[in-house]
Order: structure tokens, then sequence, then C-alpha cells
């Protein structure tokens, strides 16, 4: 596992919400890992996770720290995964969107912010997702989760929670509703590591 991804370089957005998860099971994976606060700090790596978090707080944040222009060039070119609160960043438009959050725009789907109910509505369920032709069990924890109102032509979609999606792809960007990663099950976030740094992970 080690030697697998040795050459991979993968930041995490780290302005606000659980990053430190995400780093976490990058080590894992002895993955190479960096936060991610600055516009000069995407210069290096080969990908982005946006982690979950408030998406009002992550979105003036991002702009504070001159953010949003590299993040939008970043993304235009390099592998991002978003969860909860970074697929609210990750999208076209917000739904019910009194907080102004600005999206942007990286991923062709609509959501609407907390669909699934407040912080004491929280809840965890196992989700069968379709990874690489085979069918996976994650345990997925929604948090204050947004629901995926509208999706894109291109956009495929990897699990579903009583019908709606919840885990999609388009090219190189990944999203996901949930978290995985506030255990040490790193399926998901080898299936992101295998499939959009396929030449990396193979050199």
């Amino acid at each position: 596992m080690m030697e697998k991804y040795k050459n991979l370089h993968i930041g995490i957005l780290a302005l606000q919400g659980d990053y430190e998860r995400h780093m976490h099971q990058l080590d894992l994976l002895y993955v190479r890992s960096k936060l991610i606060k600055l516009p000069e700090h995407l210069a290096d790596i080969d990908g982005l996770i946006i982690p979950g978090g408030e998406s009002t707080t992550m979105d003036k944040l991002i702009d504070r720290y001159d953010l949003r222009q590299s993040l939008t060039a970043f993304g235009k070119d390099k592998p991002i995964w978003g969860t909860c609160a970074g697929m609210i960043m990750l999208s076209e438009n917000i739904a019910n969107n009194q907080s102004q959050v600005k999206p942007l725009g990286l991923l062709d789907i609509d959501v609407d912010r907390t669909a699934y109910g407040r912080q004491v509505f929280s809840f965890e369920a196992e989700l069968e997702a379709e990874l690489n032709k085979k069918k996976y069990y994650l345990k997925a924890s929604f948090i204050r989760a947004p629901k995926i109102r509208r999706m894109g032509a291109n956009v495929k979609t990897l699990a579903v929670y009583n019908g709606d999606p919840v885990l999609v792809e388009e090219g190189h960007i990944l999203s996901s509703s949930f978290h995985t990663e506030l255990n040490s099950e790193t399926t998901l976030l080898e299936y992101f590591l295998d499939n959009f740094f396929v030449a990396i992970t193979k050199e």
C-alpha cells in the first residue's frame, strides 16, 4: 500500500471543517498530504479534498484568503473530492441560498443545503456504492448534509440514499453528501486515489 501511493501529494482545504480527519485517512494510506490555506499552497499538489464543515463560513474564508480564482482554476484540470460542505462548494447552484454562498461551479449539480436536516437530525446509514463495477458498502454519516436537486447529463451516480443520489462524479470531480472520513474505513478514499490519479499511482 505504501508503494502504491508514494508519488501522490494531496491537498486538503483547511480553512474550516473536518480537514484533520481527511489528513488522518491519507496518513493511513501513506499518502503525502498538505493543508491548503493560501493560493500558493496549491502549486505543488496533485489533487484536493474539500472537507465537510459550515459552507457559509468556508465561502467567506475562501474570499478572505483570496482562494476563489485559484481553486476554480485548479479544479478545471486537477482532481477534487468534496464531502458535504465540499459538495455545496463544488456545485453550480444552491437552492434556498439565504446565506448567499457562492459555489465554485466545478460540478454540474444543484444542491439544497442541509436538506437532510439540522445537526440534531444527523444520522448514519450503510450505503451500497458501485465502484469500479463492484458493489461496496460504505458507512456514511449525514451531518447537515446537502441533497442533490439537479444533475447534469455527464454526472454519474455511484450511490443513492432513499432514491436520491448522494455520491456522484463528473470527469475528475468526485462528490459525496456524506462523510466517510470519521472512521478508519478508507474504501471511498482509495477509490478516489485509484481512479482519479491513474497515471501517478501506476508510475
